[in-house]
């Protein structure tokens, strides 16, 4: 095979953990878990130690280290913090394959041309991934980008570059599990029949394997066998929209900042515009002379104006305080990047422009930079069984909370739900025919039927009609944060609804029908 099928694969072990643990800010090195779905999706290798593997349950992964920290994975913080690491590869090695976030692929003709040997380039792109800020990077060198991963997988750390000889990709493949190339089902299918390696695999008739499992077993066949048609598809850089600033000395007020920020917020836009862009969603990122790290996500109901994003980056730093009052440690670095873009065709006003939503905007908006982030708000619709916690305040701009209908609730209200909530519930009275408080048993029964009732030391109103209990049970597993109320419905003489909750502190109204 000629040295254009010669492949370099760049393998940075562990790399969602690594890029979670720096997000953040905990040691890469102590037991962390990434899990989706509540299950380990990946694990630090000290955590792996402890029986921590990938598939296990978050409770198991618990019981075998309790001292695990648990993170959820995120793919999209997999590909941002690997975007830096990748441009300054490329920097060294143009060509380059992202395989997936931690795992690049290149042609090896012209770094073995240029630094004068596969194992010279290797550690030549080692150093350059170290100075990235992956020290423990791998490199393998084989026939193709299958066989390459796989060698850069078998070295160690003494010996971080393996280099498999030409045309004997086949004889490295051959003793390695066969589930590499085919999915589980598949695999377990072919450890019955007795295949359990790639070599095994590899001395089946191709024709055979074929016809069984149609061009997905062929293409796995040919991996195992070392006769890989894929080459690398180097990709195009894109253009880079994002812009930082370290400062030195380090600035300890959060006015100052964001004013020296301004001009690199000024071309943070520019370059957008140049290539046609808005921005609608921006990510923040800020590092302070104490090793700390604030990351944080942030929309616009348009797109981002220079000032704009000044603005953000001054409400992650000041939070609810003033922007004049100086910070727990001054900040080193100011990094923006665009985490949404869109054409500026699909933004453009109208041919009478925007109307009174531009105005309305430009007023919330106004408000908003002179008062604080959480200052104007918008109701959206949540989750929860109280009706208070189905009340979600958004801020101007972010994202409402996901609504999952489907979801299931226990104990919620059906529709049609009251017009008025009490977000601070007030104190209500429900008595009998004998003047005593009506109450719930544990069970769920009165101790008698309720004849009138007052809510807010009002007068008190005769029942005309009632139902209920409905109990509510929430955290039954927590002795701590465990909630158990149950709900009651009266209507009034005037016709009025009203629900009523009981909890350990007695009556309270939720909420009325008007």
């Amino acid at each position: 095979m000629s040295d254009l099928a010669r492949t370099i694969v760049l393998w940075c072990p562990d790399w969602p953990v690594l890029a979670a643990a720096r997000e953040a800010a905990i040691d890469p090195s102590s037991p962390i878990a990434l899990t989706a779905g509540g299950l380990v999706h990946s694990s630090s290798a000290s955590a792996r130690r402890e029986g921590v593997i990938r598939g296990l349950r978050l409770r198991e992964a618990q019981l075998r280290c309790p001292s695990v920290v648990v993170l959820a994975y995120d793919a999209a913080l997999d590909a941002r913090a690997f975007e830096p690491v990748v441009r300054a590869v490329e920097q060294a090695v143009p060509g380059v394959q992202v395989v997936r976030p931690g795992t690049l692929a290149m042609r090896a003709r012209g770094p073995v041309r240029y630094y004068g040997g596969e194992d010279a380039a290797a550690q030549a792109l080692l150093a350059t991934v170290a100075s990235a800020g992956v020290p423990d990077a791998r490199v393998g060198v084989s026939d193709g980008p299958f066989a390459a991963e796989q060698a850069a997988r078998a070295t160690r750390d003494e010996q971080p570059v393996g280099v498999v000889d030409a045309g004997a990709s086949a004889g490295f493949l051959a003793p390695l599990p066969v589930r590499l190339v085919v999915e589980p089902r598949v695999a377990t299918l072919l450890q019955r029949l007795g295949v359990r390696t790639l070599g095994e695999f590899a001395a089946l008739p191709a024709d055979d394997v074929r016809r069984r499992f149609g061009a997905a077993g062929a293409f796995a066949h040919r991996l195992a066998a070392g006769r890989e048609g894929t080459r690398v598809a180097p990709r195009t850089p894109p253009p880079e929209f994002a812009v930082e600033q370290e400062f030195e000395p380090p600035i300890d007020r959060v006015d100052q900042l964001a004013f020296a920020f301004r001009v690199r917020a000024e071309e943070f836009i520019d370059r957008m515009r140049a290539s046609r862009l808005v921005c609608t969603a921006i990510r923040v990122e800020i590092d302070d002379d104490r090793g700390g790290h604030s990351g944080r996500g942030w929309l616009h109901p348009r797109w981002f104006t220079a000032a704009d994003v000044v603005d953000r980056i001054r409400w992650q730093l000041q939070g609810s305080g003033s922007a004049d009052r100086g910070l727990a440690a001054p900040i080193v670095r100011v990094r923006v990047v665009p985490e949404r873009v869109d054409s500026t065709g699909n933004h453009e006003d109208g041919l009478w422009g925007g109307g009174p939503d531009e105005r309305v905007h430009h007023g919330l908006t106004r408000v908003q930079s002179m008062l604080g982030h959480d200052a104007v708000v918008t109701a959206a619709v949540g989750g929860g069984r109280m009706l208070t916690d189905r009340q979600v305040l958004v801020p101007w701009g972010d994202r409402p909370p996901e609504r999952r209908d489907d979801a299931p609730w226990p104990g919620s209200l059906p529709a049609l739900a009251p017009a008025s909530v009490f977000r601070e519930r007030p104190r209500a009275v429900l008595l009998d025919a004998g003047g005593a408080t009506v109450t719930v048993d544990d069970r769920g029964a009165v101790s008698a039927a309720p004849v009138s009732f007052a809510v807010g030391g009002g007068e008190p109103a005769a029942v005309r009609a009632w139902a209920g209990p409905w109990p509510v049970v929430e955290r039954w597993w927590d002795p701590v944060h465990a909630r158990r109320v149950h709900r009651f419905q009266v209507v009034d003489d005037d016709g009025c609804a009203w629900l009523l909750v009981r909890d350990a502190d007695g009556w309270q109204a939720e909420a009325r029908y008007d």
